[in-house]
């Protein structure tokens, strides 16, 4: 009977074990298929706690949660209209007075006149354009598939764009109905230290991103006097733009870094040579010396291990979500790092707290 009674023990632990295996895989395999999905959500969900506190705030001052939800987001999108206003309107004003002049450049072009038919003499680029006349339309013509892609990656980032924002607000919206009913499950105490992990994760993602905004402030401020004092035009739509990719942890300020060299380039060889120079030296700085060391401040995390987690992220996003994956990947690190802590800490503390008077847990 006895060892009857064992095997039966055995073979349902086994059965057990069996079937718990089964799950997780299944779990895995589903949030493998779901990856894109996933990592839109997670995206959401920190936008929400980031913008929870200005939501907490309007509150706090007799407004809904409802209409403090909604005044966030139209401060949001009013600030989104001025950025790309701010950006749009002199690419829109120097495109046309390109088009206005480009019938003048190209008279100029074919007579060998002005600059632009100096340097096209100088170059023989009219002899080369006749030359291989037809290979030229051949490659012009094989542009539209790239140019397709590109429009279906755009119209991708769009649409995950509106997605985000939708999640987050309705997010933010039933953020206080679904953590009373998550707190519900729990006992007292286990709701009391759910509370104060989440509040503190909260401070984290908000201490995280006050971090990020000083490092973008001083990009923006360090390319807007280089650009000023080489005297490139569109130094204050340089800058904010530099302010605004440099959010990015590691590679932002090298995005950022393209249009505004580019642009120098073209003002000057020397002026080009020169912003190559202060991008170069102040990521640098910022990637070693400032980033790590103003995130320890503010996430109170490790400047060594800030900067593992920026790299184990972004390379973890890539293989979940390409570039876009390791761009959320970078950008969520630090804050999922100091939610790992925070949640680390509560436990340890809540361990100790709960162990016997005199007698401290075994490591």
């Amino acid at each position: 009977m006895a060892a009857r009674a064992i095997e039966r023990l055995v073979l349902r632990s086994a059965v057990r074990v069996a079937l718990v295996g089964l799950a997780t895989v299944a779990l895995a395999t589903l949030l493998w298929r779901l990856r894109a999905l996933v990592l839109l959500l997670l995206v959401a969900l920190f936008v929400a706690v980031l913008l929870d506190p200005a939501v907490r705030a309007l509150s706090r001052r007799g407004i809904s949660r409802a209409g403090a939800t909604v005044a966030v987001y139209v401060a949001g999108v009013v600030v989104a209209a001025a950025l790309a206003y701010v950006f749009v309107h002199p690419i829109v004003g120097s495109a046309t007075t390109f088009a206005r002049e480009l019938p003048s450049l190209v008279r100029q072009a074919e007579q060998g006149k002005g600059q632009v038919g100096r340097l096209a003499t100088r170059l023989h680029l009219l002899r080369f354009v006749k030359t291989h006349a037809p290979k030229l339309e051949s490659v012009i013509s094989g542009l539209g598939r790239p140019a397709l892609s590109v429009g279906r990656t755009v119209v991708s980032g769009v649409v995950s764009a509106v997605t985000i924002a939708v999640v987050s607000f309705f997010l933010l919206l039933e953020a206080p109905s679904i953590a009373s009913t998550i707190l519900s499950w729990m006992r007292p105490e286990r709701a009391g230290l759910a509370r104060r992990v989440a509040d503190d994760m909260a401070r984290q993602v908000t201490g995280f991103m006050l971090g990020n905004l000083a490092t973008s402030v001083i990009a923006g401020i360090v390319v807007y006097v280089a650009l000023q004092i080489t005297g490139v035009p569109f130094a204050g739509v340089l800058a904010i733009w530099v302010g605004l990719v440099d959010f990015l942890p590691m590679i932002g300020g090298l995005l950022a870094g393209i249009p505004a060299v580019g642009v120098a380039f073209l003002h000057s060889v020397v002026a080009g040579a020169v912003t190559i120079v202060v991008f170069l030296v102040y990521q640098q700085i910022e990637n070693h010396v400032l980033y790590p060391v103003i995130m320890s401040r503010t996430v109170r995390l490790n400047p060594l291990f800030i900067l593992l987690a920026v790299l184990v992220g972004a390379e973890v996003g890539s293989v979940v979500g390409s570039a876009f994956g390791g761009l959320c990947g970078a950008l969520l690190a630090v804050p999922g790092a100091g939610g790992a802590q925070v949640v680390a800490r509560a436990i340890t503390e809540d361990r100790r707290r709960r162990a016997p008077v005199g007698r401290m847990p075994a490591d």
